[in-house]
């Protein structure tokens, strides 16, 4: 096919209209994504041999990979089939060698991209005590500054806390997920911990007291819909990219130090933060129905948060001292990307605009 063809076919596909793609659970963002979706979501696999030069064409184009709305859609769905998140993407998609090949292609971007804007801090000794310390003082909370948590315990008002839920969603109703690709690429003390951890994550046994079945309370209970991918099409890139750092962390072996790095900063800076969400969704009148779901992780990630930090990050860090700068990164890389996604709701909030990319009324 020669480039004209190509980019002839890729200007029609990207032109059809959303509903053109049977069945597709969300909107393409740009020509990569018209692209990908519509093939995930029709009935053949005809054109699936041009994906790589698509994703080569969106990557030349796109000017900062990781808050582009065209490549971090497309990684969202190319994670989605490993995931089985939406039925519309047939599972004869998953190993298909050409998605999976644009994967790593996106996947690459995004890191070099990451890797770039997030430098590890001085590495502790591999030890699981100095790598605990150290985790700890990275997590430290800030005594000042900008707080999405403070302010939605402060100063958000019902309409802003509801679109909180929405960029939350596309993570927490699929909470514990894409930490628990590690699993099996663990092994030890390391993988002992990660599935004490995980264990509580998914309601020791009880579906009703899984993390994420609490959060689809939270949402029900603040008026929104609970079906997964439900608002993709309502958040900015940036939270896209959140889950896909958790998702292409958990997914490859190689960078199973960053996503045990990421889990470990991520229950490290979970506890303080959900008291305060807590305290916001009373403020505004909300019921337990509403608040369980932070006031369960007030209790549980203080236990978590001490295993995670010595038990899994710091015995890993012991038991393969190769993977100590890794571990570090994920944890730098959770910080971070949770801090823009928190700027993001902060600065549309303080300019009294939505953070959304459209309102709620057109869910």
């Amino acid at each position: 096919m020669t480039q004209d063809t190509l980019g002839e076919q890729v200007r029609t596909v990207a032109a059809l209209p959303p509903g053109s793609a049977p069945f597709s659970p969300f909107s393409p963002r740009g020509e990569l994504s018209s692209y990908l979706l519509n093939l995930l979501s029709g009935p053949g696999m005809d054109g699936v041999g041009e994906l790589a030069t698509i994703g080569d064409h969106a990557l030349a184009r796109a000017g900062e990979v990781i808050t582009d709305d065209d490549v971090q859609l497309s990684l969202f769905a190319l994670y989605s089939l490993a995931y089985g998140s939406f039925d519309a993407f047939g599972d004869r998609w998953e190993w298909s060698p050409e998605l999976i090949r644009l994967r790593t292609d996106l996947e690459h971007a995004f890191e070099s991209a990451l890797r770039e804007r997030i430098r590890p801090p001085e590495l502790p000794a591999a030890t699981a005590g100095a790598v605990a310390e150290a985790l700890f003082g990275l997590t430290a909370p800030a005594p000042s500054g900008p707080s999405l948590s403070r302010y939605v315990a402060k100063h958000a008002t019902a309409e802003q806390v509801r679109e909180f839920l929405v960029h939350r969603s596309i993570y927490t109703l699929r909470e514990a997920d894409p930490h628990s690709w590690a699993i099996p690429r663990l092994t030890g003390r390391a993988k002992a911990a990660l599935v004490e951890i995980q264990a509580d994550e998914y309601g020791g046994g009880n579906p009703g007291r899984m993390h994420s079945a609490i959060f689809a309370g939270t949402v029900r209970g603040a008026g929104l819909c609970d079906h997964y991918g439900h608002y993709v099409d309502h958040v900015p890139a940036v939270t896209l990219a959140s889950h896909n750092l958790m998702s292409m962390f958990g997914i490859n072996r190689r960078l199973r130090g960053a996503v045990v790095g990421h889990l470990a900063a991520f229950e490290m800076t979970s506890s303080i933060p959900n008291r305060h969400y807590g305290d916001g969704f009373r403020r505004l009148g909300f019921g337990p129905e509403v608040t369980w779901y932070f006031d369960e992780h007030v209790e549980a990630d203080a236990v978590h948060e001490q295993i995670a930090g010595h038990d899994m990050a710091g015995s890993l860090a012991e038991d393969e001292p190769a993977l100590l700068e890794d571990i570090m990164f994920g944890a730098m890389a959770c910080l971070r990307v949770d801090d823009w996604v928190g700027a993001h709701l902060l600065d549309a909030w303080q300019e009294g605009r939505s953070s959304l990319r459209k309102p709620l009324t057109e869910a």
